[in-house]
């Protein structure tokens, strides 16, 4: 059950994806990624297009019910927790990325002064070290997570070797991209929605 929620998961966020995309996310071989894909194209809850997937209704539907019971064997106060303490670094995330686009209100980050980059980059990885104990907490209690350490990590590590476009990289396992998909398993396991988020201003 865990591998089908989350290739299902990783489809839905992902919107339309590639085999290749899947396996570098779920950290494993793009064979055995297909193999998990197959028998869920075969039951029409995923289709592939031209080299692309997604999840069908039908797949999403089948996915709402095995996270409402993978949810319903949850300890739920410790999810509440685990929660809460996400929302602070969630918080601080949010403030690296604003000051990622934007060196003012009106004045776009060009890029162009490494130092600034630098600068925000040191705070990324200095976040990074302090979110990881926790981030190894949340896997502790919902196990199906355990693909995320190793996606920070590699995220991580290629913008220390110099490639900064992994900080925020759309369509990639970026680091912005990594949390905002955590932060998605994190809201559906606390039993809460993305819009109610939004509305508290959490949303990332």
């Amino acid at each position: 059950m865990t591998d089908t929620i989350s290739v299902l998961q990783l489809l839905r966020l992902k919107g339309r994806t590639t085999v290749a995309a899947l396996s570098e996310s779920l950290g494993i071989h793009e064979e055995s990624c297909a193999n998990r894909i197959r028998p869920l194209i075969e039951k029409g809850q995923a289709i592939e297009t031209n080299g692309r997937l997604r999840a069908t209704p039908e797949g999403r539907e089948r996915l709402t019910q095995l996270l409402a019971e993978e949810r319903a064997d949850l300890d739920t106060s410790e999810v509440e927790t685990l929660y809460r303490e996400f929302d602070s670094h969630n918080d601080e995330l949010k403030s690296l990325m604003t000051r990622w686009q934007l060196k003012s209100e009106d004045t776009p980050n060009d890029h162009s002064d490494a130092n600034y980059d630098a600068a925000i980059i040191d705070d990324l990885t200095a976040l990074h070290q302090q979110f990881t104990p926790l981030l190894a907490r949340i896997v502790t209690v919902i196990p199906r997570l355990g693909h995320y350490p190793g996606r920070f990590d590699r995220a991580i590590s290629r913008i220390g070797y110099g490639d900064h476009s992994w900080f925020a990289k759309p369509l990639a396992d970026s680091y912005h991209t990594v949390w905002f998909e955590l932060h998605e398993d994190l809201i559906g396991a606390a039993g809460r929605t993305r819009a109610d988020e939004a509305a508290a201003g959490r949303a990332l």
